[in-house]
């Protein structure tokens, strides 16, 4: 019977040495995100005789240059201006419109626990790159390392590229960029799962039935250098008024908020009428909205329940947007104070402008007469009589704009 136990004891010990070894040869989700990054993995990481590849090294080169000067030219400097300007943040960010842009929602609000980001392209998804076939891998990096040539240059995303570049491919959709941006963030992912809306806002996992009108999202869990847990939630949904009103997710970001709110290149759609459920569910849940004029027009601000606070130069909508020029949104930046970034369509030093507006405390129970009605757009207001504010400076050879 003795010698019955030390076989049961030693072949216990294999077991456990061998579910040790799988574990150990797994892939983890941090790793693979630094991978995607140019960064390197952990040192027992299946991927580290993949970072040998001589493409991968020149891939790595080219995002830590990158990276590098989009540090020292913008988000250093917007967490600067944050940190002065947003003195008492809510727990809860929202970004809408956002694509996977958590490289922006993470420089204006460092201090969130909750980031939840919305826009129509997919989720995706990103396969284990340990077991991908000679050359995938290469061409996955390449593909990432193309689709954010914009964003690290201009500060938005060209849609189409991104939807060329990611789509069809064993990483695509926003998780890579995702895990690119969270990676370069100085951000370790501990948890990623894929969710699901139900129409009533709440979540679903695993093999849960959210119903006919789901919204598929992606939940990440990451910790920053202070070692706290915190939480990205990205969904891609419609935002438009048949969407906002016929899915969960607007619900289930009630749920997180009152928070706060980013809107930077958003193709003036919350100037539409098209999409007034969106534009007025951020009004009535957001304790400050960080805007370039692509956001909400002034015109649809309770000027009793809001304080303005300008930033930068106002120049105008640029020509892929005619008709968008607001005289308000000009009068209210003839005073205000520069910016040393540039952020959105203007994106250029000295050609962006960015507008602060804070709730004010109580407002909340103000009669619904004193409300802007939504449900048609803003009126246009008359171009001004002035010269035409100057057309910027054409972008790089190669370059194109397209927008959402």
């Amino acid at each position: 019977m003795f010698r019955a136990l030390r076989i049961a004891a030693v072949a216990v010990s294999l077991l456990a040495a061998a579910v040790s070894s799988v574990r150990a040869a797994d892939v983890t989700f941090d790793d693979t995100a630094r991978f995607l990054a140019g960064m390197q993995p952990s040192a027992d990481s299946p991927l580290v005789p993949l970072t040998r590849d001589p493409g991968w090294q020149h891939h790595a080169k080219f995002f830590d240059g990158a990276f590098a000067q989009l540090e020292q030219r913008q988000l250093s400097k917007i967490r600067a201006w944050s940190d002065v300007n947003l003195a008492a943040p809510r727990p809860t960010m929202f970004y809408m419109f956002s694509g996977p842009d958590f490289l922006y929602a993470n420089a204006f609000y460092s201090k969130a626990s909750t980031y939840v980001l919305g826009a129509l392209e997919p989720v995706g998804a990103v396969a284990d790159l340990s077991r991908l076939p000679r050359g995938a891998v290469g061409a996955a990096v390449y593909n990432v390392e193309r689709s954010l040539g914009s964003i690290l240059s201009f500060s938005f995303f060209i849609t189409k590229q991104m939807k060329v570049d990611l789509h069809a491919n064993q990483v695509n959709g926003t998780l890579p960029i995702l895990y690119v941006f969270l990676a370069r963030s100085g951000k370790t992912i501990r948890n990623v799962e894929m969710i699901a809306l139900d129409a009533r806002g709440g979540m679903h996992t695993g093999n849960d039935n959210p119903g006919r009108n789901a919204t598929r999202g992606v939940r990440i869990t990451f910790a920053g250098s202070d070692g706290e847990a915190r939480t990205l939630y990205y969904f891609s949904t419609d935002l438009s008024n048949a969407g906002a009103r016929n899915t969960g997710f607007l619900r289930f970001c009630e749920t997180l908020g009152p928070g706060n709110s980013l809107l930077k290149s958003a193709s003036y759609l919350l100037h539409k009428g098209d999409f007034a459920a969106t534009r007025d569910w951020l009004l009535a849940n957001s304790a400050t909205i960080i805007q370039d004029d692509s956001g909400i027009p002034l015109a649809n601000y309770n000027a009793r329940q809001w304080r303005f606070f300008p930033f930068g130069r106002y120049l105008g909508p640029i020509d892929e947007f005619p008709g968008r020029y607001q005289e308000r949104y000009a009068e209210l930046f003839t005073r205000a104070p520069p910016i040393d970034f540039g952020v959105g369509y203007r994106w250029r030093m000295h050609e962006s402008n960015l507008l602060l507006s804070v709730k004010v405390p109580g407002s909340e129970i103000l009669p619904a007469a004193e409300t802007i009605s939504s449900d048609e757009p803003s009126p246009r207001p008359p171009r001004p009589k002035r010269p035409r504010p100057p057309e910027p400076v054409p972008p790089p050879p190669g370059r194109f704009f397209w927008f959402r």
